[in-house]
């Protein structure tokens, strides 16, 4: 098996997959694909979704880049070797309706080469994390038990552990503790070993990738016609504040694309539209808003 080729062909499918699955839920609103090159290596397909009957604003990415390794990433990302390669897809979804969540994945592999080209390293990671601003318990667990069937079928001892995984690295460490979302699942720096070699990973990454459209779209059909008001969007536009902050202060991937002179516009297009960053916003005692926070702070067992 050629790891390289089959894992590029598999991120292309998946991105024409679900772009066309988001298409069809929002009957309004097509992605628009802007195909880029980077100086030092390789380039993608960033494909924006924006102004929708249901989705605000997304991007699915893709991306195939390679290059030298340089001193900022030897000091900053702790990786060495002579050049590397990354191929990998990223999304995030910002729904109109705030009954509707967010949702974001990514599923990458990276490789690292010695001066004579030899691969000295490879590794997988990503994961699929949803960020609701109003939570329905029956979203929750349709949610996580998709992900666990997924996950059950390489190895019933994966979900818990990405499961919390997911919950740990997608917080807010400077807002004591609190978690972006409800989380989902999430695995990084896997390497082939043993009987989890390269099929391995890379079957449970098309599995994980695979289940993203029954996943989400179902909780997206049930709450994209639900009336809300202008405190309610108001409410979701400060959650995607705390969205903003992670991304820009603590996720890895965005530090990556930036550290390796990635191309700006396509790493941003995680942030939302429209955001609030009020001053000790507070939710109302015992409102939904309320109940929302608790469980960001501290990470429910959904199945």
């Amino acid at each position: 098996m050629d790891i390289k080729q089959t894992w590029v062909n598999f991120i292309h499918e998946l991105q024409d997959s679900i772009c066309a699955g988001l298409e069809r839920q929002d009957g309004m609103a097509q992605f628009v694909e802007d195909r880029w090159e980077r100086d030092e290596g390789g380039g993608g397909k960033t494909r924006v979704i924006a102004h929708g009957k249901v989705f605000e604003k997304g991007g699915v990415n893709t991306s195939v880049v390679f290059g030298q390794v340089t001193e900022t990433m030897r000091d900053q990302l702790k990786i060495d070797g002579h050049q590397w390669f990354a191929c990998g897809l990223s999304l995030v979804i910002h729904p109109y309706n705030p009954f509707v969540p967010t949702i974001h994945a990514n599923y990458r592999m990276f490789e690292l080469y010695d001066q004579y080209g030899a691969t000295v390293d490879r590794w997988w990671g990503g994961g699929t994390d949803l960020t609701p601003y109003y939570l329905f318990d029956e979203d929750a667990i349709h949610f996580h038990g998709t992900l666990k069937t997924v996950c059950d079928r390489s190895d019933p001892e994966l979900y818990p552990i990405y499961k919390k995984t997911c919950d740990d690295y997608f917080t807010n460490t400077h807002r004591n503790g609190e978690r972006r979302g409800i989380g989902g699942i999430f695995f990084d720096h896997q390497r082939a070993e043993g009987v989890r070699d390269a099929a391995f990973w890379i079957k449970l990454a098309r599995d994980c990738g695979d289940s993203f459209l029954p996943g989400y779209l179902p909780i997206v059909e049930r709450r994209k016609s639900k009336n809300f008001t202008p405190a309610q969007k108001y409410w979701q536009e400060i959650r995607r504040g705390r969205y903003v902050e992670f991304n820009l202060l603590h996720d890895r991937g965005t530090i990556f694309g930036l550290k390796t002179n990635g191309r700006t516009e396509s790493i941003l297009m995680s942030l939302p539209p429209t955001v609030r960053f009020d001053y000790a916003f507070q939710p109302e005692a015992g409102s939904d808003e309320e109940r929302l926070i608790e469980i960001c702070r501290n990470p429910k067992k959904w199945i």
